[in-house]
């Protein structure tokens, strides 16, 4: 990751970023909006969340679908819809695969197979921002984050948000 694409994120962020990897998706704006991290920090802790979303003009914007019940409906669709389930389990499978080459390209030991990937995948549907972020640097990976994404306005439209 380039220098200024590093303040940039730190800047959206408030702080500096932890275990980048690289930019996973540009804003229309230009910016980062999803970074890659490291599936591990430099001291061995875990940080499970790939695909991060850097972009705080799309995580307002995502907070207010949070807030209106968005994921409640989700989540009972999961119970009742075996298509979605299974492309969901599909999704879990794909940012499992992506996190453990990235360990791998690291050189680090990959996270337990048995934990959980990302937004309460694969069977919860917990935080639209990190399903979200696997749609946006995987298009077509995720079902969940891509009704969120499809349900989101043009975030960057008044302007880039670093």
């Amino acid at each position: 990751m380039d220098s200024k694409d590093a303040e940039i994120v730190q800047r959206q962020l408030g702080r500096p970023p932890r275990g980048l990897r690289g930019v996973a998706h540009r804003c229309p704006c230009g910016n980062p909006d999803v970074v890659e991290t490291a599936p591990r920090l430099p001291d061995g802790s875990p940080f499970p969340t790939l695909f991060y979303l850097t972009c705080p003009k799309a995580a307002s914007a995502i907070g207010t679908l949070e807030g209106s019940g968005l994921m409640r409906e989700m989540q009972a669709r999961l119970a009742t819809d075996p298509d979605l389930a299974a492309a969901y389990r599909a999704a879990h499978d794909d940012y499992v695969a992506r996190r453990d080459k990235a360990a791998e390209e690291s050189g680090v030991a990959p996270l337990p197979r048995d934990m959980q990937s990302t937004g309460g995948m694969p069977e919860r549907v917990k935080c639209l921002h990190a399903l979200v972020a696997h749609e946006l640097a995987v298009p077509g990976a995720n079902p969940i984050g891509r009704e969120a994404l499809d349900a989101l306005p043009e975030w960057w439209s008044d302007g880039p948000c670093a």
